[in-house]
């Protein structure tokens, strides 16, 4: 079983995006590909599915979106593709909210999810996700990260700037400070 993988994104599908690690290149099934950027290296957090015909790496930005998509999957009716759909159109903390709320209606947004599903996912995971403000925080991190990354920044840079940063400001606060640290 695999935790992370750490490498350089070569290929970006609509499905999929291949990270090349020691000369080997892993074609990992995410949620948002287009999320990553050629030529950077990333870490993506994994999760592999053993099938009785297919073996299939999943791939995430953050351990707390793998976790997520660990606990979707163990409900009833929810499969990697179900479960990779909620993930490329919500992030954690409101998936995580919608399910401790009981807010069914929220997750029927996401497609293929429907009344029976929703309230199933709800049913089985409420009060089971063990997820705190950390998350939300994690998150914020992830989303600056993608700003600068976007902004052309370099990956060293950016690990400096974010260890640096106050993770309990919002998104755009952090945003922020990052850009004036790195304008220094």
């Amino acid at each position: 079983m695999y935790s992370y993988i750490k490498g350089k994104i070569t290929e970006i599908t609509p499905n999929f995006v291949t990270l090349e690690n020691q000369g080997v290149g892993y074609k990992i099934l995410t949620p948002n590909p287009y999320n990553f950027v050629i030529d950077v290296e990333v870490i993506v957090f994994i999760y592999q599915k053993v099938s009785e015909d297919s073996i299939a790496l999943y791939g995430f930005k953050s351990s707390e979106q793998r976790d997520l998509f660990i606990k979707l999957i163990s409900v009833n009716g929810i499969g990697p593709k179900s479960a990779t759909a909620i993930l490329a159109s919500g992030t954690v903390g409101s998936i995580t909210k919608a399910i401790e709320e009981g807010d069914a209606k929220y997750l029927q947004k996401f497609p293929g999810i429907g009344p029976k599903a929703s309230q199933q996912i709800v049913l089985d995971l409420k009060g089971k996700i063990d997820f705190d403000t950390v998350s939300i925080h994690t998150q914020n991190m992830i989303e600056v990260e993608e700003a600068l990354i976007a902004l052309g920044y370099k990956n060293k840079e950016i690990e400096k700037v974010i260890k640096k940063l106050d993770n309990s400001k919002s998104t755009n606060e952090l945003i922020k400070d990052a850009l004036a640290m790195m304008l220094r």
